[in-house]
């Protein structure tokens, strides 16, 4: 059949889309276009043009004792967070999607209600709550808490996977003799796995950037890394900021990346498991 020539209105209409969507996209990264090539000026002030190029606010980062600590405390609290998140999330999804009970809405409207009520309320409820059982300005009350931010992006990423997921293949394993632990091992678990840790990594990025729950939990020796850039940017804005702003950056990306290299390997079990 013949092709159909674009006419000159449908050439304009994909420019101004193409352009508007350009502008769009440079005007989301501008903050970041200017914050990355500030981390390297060898001046203490954020101004332009750079008074050089050093990496002298990297080394500040990489030898502070206050900054080596937070980084310390948000890998512990992140990791911690996390490994409780991913597993009741799991198991919470996994549980939902095998039993249908009465009040399944309500449970999980419950579930992800740390992702709609807005993160000061839950901190100043948390704070309360915490404090009274011994919990606050530790750092096992921070990891309780990142892990009740983390546990709903657990429960919605594994939920999707399972939702795909054919029962077929779990009744065919059950019939050859299969247990209920052995099928979830050899069967479940390989197909539900990249949602679990894609799940795991929202759950991370959820606990290594939050600021307003450790805001109100953390101690002066429990500051995480984004409660120390609030101190800094409170008390003395220095450049190391920007350094830490930009590795921050290239580990989201990297964990972007991450989750969508996760994405396509899950689609590809499905389908050959299909």
């Amino acid at each position: 059949m013949p092709r159909h020539r674009p006419t000159r209105a449908t050439l304009g209409w994909h420019v101004a889309y193409w352009l508007l969507c350009t502008v769009v996209f440079v005007f989301l990264l501008a903050p970041i276009l200017v914050i990355v090539p500030l981390s390297f000026n060898a001046g203490a002030f954020f101004t332009y043009p750079l008074a050089g190029v050093s990496l002298r606010w990297y080394r500040e980062f990489f030898t502070g004792v206050q900054w080596q600590r937070a980084v310390e405390n948000s890998l512990i609290v992140g990791i911690g967070a996390t490994v409780v998140a991913t597993s009741l999330g799991t198991l919470a999804a996994f549980g939902l999607h095998r039993v249908r009970l009465p009040f399944r809405q309500a449970i999980v409207v419950i579930l992800l209600s740390p992702m709609v009520v807005p993160v000061i309320i839950t901190g100043v409820g948390m704070f309360y709550v915490y404090a009274r059982i011994r919990l606050a300005n530790t750092l096992g009350g921070l990891i309780v808490a990142h892990a009740a931010l983390g546990i709903p992006f657990v429960f919605v990423t594994v939920g999707a996977v399972l939702s795909t997921l054919d029962d077929n293949l779990v009744r065919a394993a059950a019939s050859l003799g299969a247990g209920p632990v052995r099928v979830f091992r050899a069967v479940v678990l390989p197909l539900i796995l990249p949602g679990a840790v894609s799940g795991a990594l929202f759950a991370f990025v959820t606990s290594w950037d939050d600021v307003v729950v450790a805001l109100f939990l953390a101690g002066p020796r429990q500051h995480t890394l984004p409660r120390q850039m609030w101190s800094g940017i409170r008390e003395f804005i220095s450049p190391t900021l920007l350094a830490v702003a930009t590795l921050l950056i290239v580990i989201s990306i990297g964990l972007m990346l991450v989750v969508e290299l996760l994405r396509r390997k899950g689609e590809r079990l499905r389908g050959v498991m299909g």
